[in-house]
């Protein structure tokens, strides 16, 4: 799946999250075009006609132009009459009965990476409440992108073929960022998400013979942060622990492995194909 694929994914699973939330009835967006200023609406949630659906928003144009030129939430009355915003997409709005409008831009690494868009097909005051459960969603959308940009440079990483000298430090460089996506997962709500992540780092370990050693999630993240050079303090407090369960997870790993020190756990789980 390409990036601009999984990212409309993301937008249209959002629209029915934006709508419950919010309580609007209809619900649409899309994702800021490759090397072009302008948004592409291809996911629709609650319309009545396929107005909508495929239009092109360029950016500082109407209402959802205007919330990606500004990297911030707007939203008006009643779009039709409303002196807050231009007019270049009337028709297809006045096509679909929408009035109330809103629009939230979804924003990663401080690029707006796409829109979404809540209305009610009549005039009424949309509140500070509605607008910022449409925030949440839209967060939660920005949080499900960074992941995925993260897993698809991770793997990117651990494919490259560095030569010489260079070979051993992207090497540590891949197996930090599996420790930070690892110490991700747990955060992540959405089960398919959670799981796609965790399958990104798997593709990053060589293959597991059958029958191998088996460890715990807790007990591989402590592992992989520890094959990253941190300290039993440092992983405690990267993954929201005590230094004490830290230990712990870290001695139940190394008898699983049958280590006895860090260095030898580290090592026994490379060849198991628990770690890259």
């Amino acid at each position: 799946m390409t990036a601009q694929a999984a990212g409309a994914v993301e937008i249209g699973g959002a629209l029915a999250r934006l709508r419950h939330a919010t309580g609007l009835p209809v619900a649409f967006g899309g994702l800021v075009e490759s090397g072009r200023p302008q948004i592409r609406i291809s996911e629709l949630s609650g319309t009545a006609t396929a107005a909508l659906r495929s239009l092109a928003v360029t950016s500082g144009n109407g209402l959802g132009g205007k919330a990606v030129a500004l990297a911030r939430p707007c939203a008006v009355t009643d779009y039709s009459s409303s002196r807050q915003i231009s007019h270049e997409y009337d028709v297809p709005v006045a096509a679909e009965g929408i009035r109330s409008v809103l629009a939230v831009p979804v924003v990663v690494r401080r690029r707006v990476r796409g829109v979404l868009y809540g209305a009610l097909r009549s005039a009424q005051p949309l509140g500070d409440r509605t607008l910022g459960a449409a925030m949440s969603v839209a967060r939660d959308v920005e949080q499900a992108l960074v992941v995925r940009d993260e897993a698809r440079g991770l793997l990117a990483a651990g494919r490259a073929e560095p030569a010489g000298a260079e070979k051993g430090a992207a090497w540590e460089q891949v197996r930090e960022a599996h420790a930070a996506l690892r110490a991700l997962a747990p955060r992540i709500a959405d089960p398919r998400l959670r799981a796609e992540l965790l399958s990104a780092c798997g593709m990053l370990t060589v293959s597991r013979p059958a029958g191998g050693t088996n460890l715990a999630p807790r007990e591989l993240d402590v592992l992989s942060w520890v094959a990253a050079g941190a300290t039993n303090a440092a992983v405690a407090e990267r993954l929201g622990l005590r230094p004490e369960t830290v230990k712990g997870y870290l001695r139940s790993a190394m008898r699983k492995l049958g280590a006895h020190t860090r260095g030898e756990a580290v090592t026994a789980a490379r060849r198991a194909g628990l770690l890259p």
